[in-house]
């Protein structure tokens, strides 16, 4: 492994991406990449007395799913990385207590699943780990009453709001890629940035300047333009988020061609099922990602796709202490497929 610049990461001998697993909620199954998922809920609470323990029941089945894809038990895997928006990441840290597989808890909020990814390819690509599994998950009822308010109260949301996706995405990532497999092969560490946004609603104007600086750290570090990937795929930020990220990219004179950049949040949800600016939470991007984006990969539409996930720092204590809300973003860049 070697870094260019300052904040990038070339993974020398890239992880495979020998698995991956997409779920994704009642309401997402009804969006434009219903086709995509390996798994559309019908009851999204699956049985369970709470929405906590049904996201990370949802959780558990996908890594159990993505490991049987891969042909390994659980007791092989020699880390799971992953994290949620819930209170001391209790959906995946429950998840990993079924599992028994050792876990590095992470919390880049919707970032999570990119920053797992980054830190699973880094450990393996440095020679530290044989695999690692990497989720993220996130569930609309959890996240609702943890940020805002029980749904049961039916509170009016405001046209800039995110509708958190009740989804999971889970990869799993080994050494020594075999010819045509999915391979992590960059990855760029994003830096906290502020650009006093206090409206918590607004997830998008709060994440868009993370994400323009983690692409163009990655772009300037590695000497590549937009056109040195097949698509740029950013983590949730929205219909109005990614206006504001393509403003942003002008502002720097950054060439950003409109076909080449896609967000996951605004490509999950139809406009006309009401969710406002579109998708947000953890199993945003990790569901679109896994689902997608791979599989689009794997049949060789993509060769080179930059993920960059976006995460709003924020907390129910802060935004009631008047605090503004930091934004962060991680990216990893995914080559391969079919030859």
């Amino acid at each position: 492994m070697s870094r260019a610049g300052a904040q990038t990461l070339i993974f020398d001998n890239p992880p495979a991406i020998a698995a991956h697993i997409s779920y994704a909620g009642p309401k997402e199954g009804q969006g434009p990449l219903s086709e995509w998922f390996d798994v559309v809920l019908a009851d999204d609470l699956l049985g369970q007395k709470s929405w906590e323990l049904a996201e990370s029941e949802m959780v558990r089945r996908a890594v159990e799913q993505a490991l049987k894809t891969a042909g390994i038990t659980a007791e092989s895997v020699q880390a799971m990385l992953g994290g949620d928006l819930n209170n001391q990441i209790i959906a995946s840290s429950f998840a990993a207590r079924t599992l028994g597989i050792p876990f590095l808890g992470l919390y880049g909020a919707c970032s999570t699943f990119i920053q797992a990814t980054l830190l699973g390819a880094s450990l393996i690509s440095g020679g530290y780990l044989d695999n690692a599994v990497c989720v993220a998950s996130s569930h609309y009822c959890t996240a609702e009453r943890q940020f805002r308010f029980p749904v049961e109260l039916g509170n009016q949301r405001p046209p800039q709001a995110s509708w958190t996706t009740t989804a999971c995405g889970c990869s799993l990532l080994t050494a020594n890629a075999a010819p045509g497999a999915l391979k992590v092969v960059s990855g760029t560490l994003g830096k906290v940035i502020d650009l006093q946004i206090k409206d918590a609603n607004h997830m998008g104007a709060a994440m868009a300047p993370a994400v323009c600086s983690t692409i163009e750290a990655h772009l300037a570090e590695t000497g590549r333009t937009a056109d040195d990937y097949d698509l740029i795929a950013t983590g949730d930020l929205g219909w109005i988020g990614r206006n504001i990220l393509m403003e942003l990219f002008h502002h720097d004179n950054v060439g950003m061609p409109d076909e080449k950049l896609v967000d996951c949040g605004a490509s999950i949800f139809y406009q006309e099922q009401d969710t406002h600016a579109g998708g947000s939470g953890c199993g945003c991007v990790a569901s679109v990602s896994c689902g997608w984006l791979m599989k689009r990969i794997e049949r060789g539409e993509l060769h080179r796709v930059l993920i960059a996930g976006s995460g709003a720092m924020l907390s129910p204590t802060s935004c009631q202490q008047g605090e503004t809300i930091p934004g962060i973003s991680y990216a990893v860049c995914i080559e391969g497929g079919a030859e």
